[in-house]
């Protein structure tokens, strides 16, 4: 078991970070344990529950986590902007993991650089998924910007309130007041909740992402806010060719072939993911 049998187990014999890791969760009792076992260096962390009916609370408990419970009134603010601005870190800087991202040594001692930086006030993240219980070496890098200064900026917010029935921020990204750098020690992306889950995750995905698709064609404001990827991705993302062109990338020229039956099966789903998007848009 991975679960501290104190709350005030001891840290790391190094220095504490001055940064809360913020983990909004529901239902992560698979994955959270193997998350927070790895955040000894970390002064505060926090889990934003949604009322969660398996043992997340029990395992946050166990490891010393404030625990925040939110429920969501369709409205904006979601989960995480409402975690900053009502129930806001203790510390200068933020760190959103989610259940199933699990940190290394390495990345803490590269957090302890950053937050020592004061050129920058946010950092994107790299990432290494694991699919079919293996891990990615290859194929498009997923990238988040999840570690920024507190006070600095927020989560670009979408208006929702007539289709979406995510009460957490899915793909937006922290819209950050200074410059931004990136931290290359990956993440560990592993959920541990099977292939099943992750299908059933990615058709909800889709289905959000389609109907924001509809929403940014009548209001394209959100635009200027877009990262080259996202401006990309909207603009071709109903386009016949897009699955297909995205499966040969991160397959062919990303070199996803050299991870086997794993990295053909998720360049596979990933391109079946974007052509569900293209046809919900199309059915509507």
């Amino acid at each position: 078991m991975l679960i501290a049998t104190r709350h005030d187990r001891l840290r790391d014999a190094r220095t504490v970070l001055p940064v809360s890791v913020a983990i909004p969760v529901k239902n992560e009792a698979a994955n959270l344990e193997h998350c927070l076992a790895r955040l000894g260096r970390f002064a505060e962390v926090v889990v934003i529950d949604s009322s969660s009916t398996d043992r997340t609370k029990e395992i946050a408990r166990a490891f010393g986590a404030r625990i925040v419970n939110f429920e969501w009134n369709g409205k904006a603010p979601k989960k995480r902007n409402w975690f900053l601005l009502n129930a806001p870190p203790t510390q200068p800087w933020v760190l959103f993991l989610d259940a199933d991202e699990l940190i290394n040594e390495d990345f803490c001692n590269a957090v302890e650089d950053a937050v020592l930086d004061d050129r920058f006030n946010g950092y994107w993240l790299n990432y290494r998924n694991y699919f079919l219980g293996r891990a990615l070496r290859y194929g498009v890098a997923q990238r988040k910007l999840a570690l920024f200064r507190v006070g600095s900026g927020l989560y670009e917010r979408i208006d929702e309130d007539r289709w979406s029935g995510f009460d957490m921020e899915i793909h937006e990204h922290p819209i950050i007041d200074g410059l931004v750098g990136e931290i290359d020690v990956q993440i560990d992306h592993e959920d541990r909740r099977g292939l099943a889950n992750w299908i059933a995750k990615h058709q909800e995905y889709a289905l959000w992402e389609a109907r924001r698709y509809r929403e940014f064609t009548r209001d394209r404001s959100a635009y200027e806010n877009f990262t080259k990827r996202q401006r990309f991705k909207y603009r071709n993302m109903v386009k016949w060719w897009y699955p297909w062109v995205y499966f040969l990338f991160t397959y062919v020229a990303k070199l996803g072939f050299i991870d086997g039956r794993a990295g053909l099966n998720y360049a596979f789903y990933k391109a079946s993911y974007f052509q569900t998007i293209r046809l919900l848009v199309q059915e509507k």
